[in-house]
């Protein structure tokens, strides 16, 4: 529904106004200039988009044409847009391919339950009722379900039917891409954020697993000869520490002073791998073989499922751009708004459209596509991601030939399923403004 400017919607136009005026040195990155996006793998919770045309478009869908976006989103049908929509609000394709590029899946789906995002929901879900919290055997009907979506969500992933999906506990997520996706050739599974305890079990079960940012930063720092990271600080303490004793054994004064057993040593060494634990650092790359294994390890895992709080017995959340076993279908929430800005000679209209929910990466880029043919290659938008995700970004070890013909089956838009497939640039920063001008991107990290 479009409407005037009213007190809750102020905080909008705050928004829009502060986002304006936003200067370089309050953003990690200046603005990049590109027909396309790079792909970010982070997930959305919000996006703002601006335009000095209006969003009536998006407005009061009719029954017909929701219809015909949910029939196309299903039936994986590819719609391409002109560049550009003379009247939007008459287009009939503009607005079910809208309705269409709003569908996720979801598992499991409660109502009454804010599902995502799941780190720190505790306050968000306090007070809801909760009828498994006490109750062992309906616990064990949820987590039985759960698994069969698990492995149904892995088997579509491995045959190339699903690209992606995401696994949202109530402490750390895990992002699933099928083989083909960041320069791999085989399934890869990232984790973040994890701890100690979560690494020493997936070792225990035998999943062999990397830390990529660690792995890169001991790279640089044997290419720069420069200290960068907290195992570096490490191994020059315990270097100072022999060449102290050494010096001490020539003063023939070793004796008298206490040198650290081997206890103290490990209890150092643990001290630096638990100041690693939930911090950006401690993604975990999984691949191959090993995701089937790790995939196991969730199932089986105890510590995967609270044990109290408002949290306490709900299985993870699990996101999809594709239908997989015991999902429900879901949708994005929009509106459109009309708020008044002030300008220099008074107050000018601000055209709105807010979108919430678990925007996923395929949703951005259908929007973007979408947008560019509605608002004639015009608007900026104001990107929230969801933080723990924004490290999914990061650029992994790259194969020699990646093969991306097997996934044109896996339900993507082909120029969506192209942009997916490149390499990623953003490191640890998600996407957070882009503007269009003249069918030119900038954007800002």
């Amino acid at each position: 529904m479009l409407w005037e400017e009213t007190l809750s919607e102020r905080t909008t136009a705050t928004e829009l106004s502060q986002a304006s005026h936003t200067s370089f040195s309050e953003l990690d990155t200046p603005f990049s200039e590109n027909t396309e996006l790079p792909v970010d793998w982070s997930i959305k919770t919000r996006l703002l988009v601006t335009s000095s045309q209006p969003f009536t478009w998006a407005d009061h869908l009719k029954a017909q044409e929701e219809a015909q976006g949910l029939v196309q989103h299903c039936r994986a049908i590819e719609v391409t847009l002109p560049q550009s929509i003379k009247d939007p609000k008459l287009s009939t394709e503009l607005r079910c391919a809208f309705q269409q590029s709003l569908i996720y899946w979801l598992h499991p789906a409660l109502s009454w339950l804010p599902l995502f995002p799941r780190i720190g929901a505790d306050r968000k879900m306090a007070g809801k009722t909760i009828p498994w919290s006490n109750d062992e055997t309906l616990q064990h009907i949820l987590m039985s379900d759960w698994s069969v979506s698990f492995t149904s969500l892995y088997n579509l992933l491995k045959t190339k039917l699903c690209p992606y999906f995401y696994v949202c506990t109530y402490q750390f997520t895990v992002l699933f891409r099928a083989a083909g996706f960041a320069g791999s050739n085989v399934i890869t599974a990232l984790i973040s954020p994890t701890t100690r305890g979560l690494r020493e079990a997936m070792k225990n079960e035998g999943i062999e697993f990397s830390l990529p940012l660690i792995e890169e930063n001991d790279q640089k720092k044997k290419a720069h000869g420069t200290s960068m990271g907290l195992e570096e600080e490490q191994a020059i303490s315990d270097e100072d520490e022999e060449e102290s004793f050494s010096w001490l054994e020539e003063m023939g004064v070793q004796d008298k002073i206490k040198k650290p057993d081997i206890h103290s040593i490990k209890l150092r060494k643990e001290k630096h791998e638990v100041q690693m634990d939930h911090r950006p650092e401690s993604v975990v790359l999984v691949k191959g073989i090993n995701t089937f294994t790790l995939l196991n390890f969730l199932i089986n895992c105890k510590s995967l499922v609270a044990t109290s709080g408002a949290q306490a017995g709900l299985p993870p959340t699990l996101l999809s751009p594709v239908a997989f076993r015991g999902a429900t279908m879901q949708m994005l929430k929009a509106r459109s708004i009309n708020v008044k800005t002030q300008a220099l000679s008074g107050y000018k209209d601000q055209f709105s459209m807010e979108i919430t929910g678990p925007i996923m990466p395929h949703a951005l880029h259908s929007m973007t596509m979408l947008l560019k043919s509605s608002q004639s290659g015009s608007f900026s938008a104001g990107l929230y991601p969801h933080e723990p995700t924004a490290v999914f970004n990061i650029r992994l070890p790259l194969d020699k030939e990646v093969v991306h013909k097997e996934l044109t089956n896996c339900g993507l838009h082909p120029k969506t399923l192209e942009q997916l497939s490149q390499i990623p640039l953003l490191g640890k920063s998600p996407l957070r403004k882009v503007e269009m001008n003249d069918y030119m991107c900038n954007w800002r990290s």
